[in-house]
């Protein structure tokens, strides 16, 4: 068939040529498919007899023409039809056919769909899916604002399944806690989301657990790590967080046995918060030489250093480093290669970067629940992404109580028998 290209490639209907093409392939593709499909379906059941001697599962024309949008773009689709005539033994119903290739409720290809709650949670508004999708799809099918809101409701089922989930087959040796605050509508001005992160026996990171709490009270932790504790989460070996007095006392009453690790990032704002901006520079470096000393023998005396060079003038922040010296030391108890990942909170700082990003654009997410899922999916779809401990093999190590010493393996004494 011949078709008109104008000078800029483009055909009289404002589509690319290229893209006409792809569609048409796509087209004939899916429908030889679905052809394939039901001769298949029949063949296989041609035995399959009436007591005429009739056969059951025949063919019959063809449903109606229904536009499928696919990635190659939007296609309009013949499919098959078939009568079987077929009655289940047990319900006493007839049996139907149902395309595994194209369902009856189809109307777009798994990957559009998985992408476009994608493009929502990374900042497309709702509103602007039309616009933005129609000359890229060649319609607007199924791309409306509705269609993207529905989507919300079973990101709400899918968070709530996620925090009533079973955790006594999960062990989490490390957990990283932090409330961020967020521009999403929680039930209170001071409202903030909890988040724990976990490392499993495997070294991998996963999310543990995700609801809203009070200015991160020490009663919103605890009914957090106490649900956790119900579901069969068993006590971390270390658990790594800001300054927040409220999860440290909630971690006492769950999980006592649980080391304590300050993080360092939100402790090296905090020190320096009370010092003149002069004085920060050289402060900040101090600090450094705290924690990225070769053990903690050195760390303790960058500690005196520091306390040296800044105690006479601001007492109040060497205070800071001095009073939580064993918290903030506390990660030098393991092994080397996972220093990195334990002197700071920075797993769920990373991951809520790109949560911001979208809260931002979303100006209030409508619902508490709502709120909290469309974050739940936001971190979700982060996790996928994120990488292993270095040195995973050594995580489980540390939950059997291993013992490191200057990052190292210390080899448990033989005992002799008597």
């Amino acid at each position: 068939m011949l078709t008109v290209v104008n000078e800029d490639g483009t055909t009289p209907s404002g589509s690319s040529l290229l893209d006409e093409v792809v569609r048409e392939g796509a087209r004939r593709m899916l429908a030889a498919a679905l052809e394939a499909e039901v001769n298949a379906y029949i063949a296989e059941l041609t035995d399959e007899r009436d007591a005429r001697g009739r056969r059951l599962v025949v063919r019959n024309g063809y449903h109606q023409p229904r536009q499928v949008t696919t990635a190659a773009g939007v296609v309009e689709v013949k499919a098959p039809r078939v009568n079987d005539k077929r009655v289940d033994e047990q319900t006493g119903e007839r049996r139907r056919f149902s395309s595994a290739i194209l369902p009856p409720w189809c109307r777009k290809s798994p990957k559009i769909s998985e992408v476009l709650p994608l493009l929502y949670l990374h900042g497309l508004s709702s509103g602007d899916f039309v616009p933005a999708l129609e000359q890229f799809l060649g319609s607007s099918a199924g791309l409306s604002a509705a269609t993207v809101t529905r989507l919300t409701t079973q990101w709400q089922s899918d968070h709530a399944a996620f925090m009533d989930r079973d955790l006594s087959e999960v062990d989490y040796v490390y957990v990283w806690a932090d409330g961020i605050h967020l521009n999403v509508r929680l039930e209170e001005a001071k409202a903030c989301v909890l988040v724990l992160i976990g490392v499993r026996a495997d070294g991998s990171k996963e999310l543990v657990a995700l609801k809203d709490g009070y200015r991160e009270s020490g009663e919103s932790w605890a009914d957090l790590l106490r649900d956790c504790a119900r579901r069969g989460m068993r006590a971390p070996v270390l658990a790594v967080g800001d300054g927040a007095l409220g999860f440290w006392k909630a971690l006492a009453e769950v999980f006592p046995e649980t080391h304590e690790q300050r993080c360092w990032v939100h402790k090296t704002a905090n020190v320096l918060d009370s010092m003149p901006k002069s004085a920060q520079p050289g402060a900040k470096r101090a600090i450094q030489d705290i924690y990225n000393a070769e053990d903690r023998d050195h760390a303790e005396v960058a500690i005196k250093t520091f306390a040296q060079l800044y105690g006479a003038k601001f007492p109040k922040a060497v205070k800071k480093i001095t009073d939580d010296q064993e918290q903030l030391l506390a990660f030098y108890g393991f092994p080397a290669e996972h220093w990195i990942h334990l002197r700071t909170t920075n797993p769920i700082e990373s991951t809520f970067s790109t949560v911001r990003l979208r809260t931002t654009v979303t100006r209030g997410a409508g619902s508490r629940t709502a709120a909290l899922a469309m974050v739940f999916k936001l971190v979700e779809s982060a996790q996928q992404r994120w990488r292993a401990v270095n040195a995973p093999h050594l995580v489980a190590l540390v939950r059997t109580g291993a013992r490191f010493e200057r990052g190292q393996l210390v080899e448990r004494p033989v005992v002799v028998a008597a």
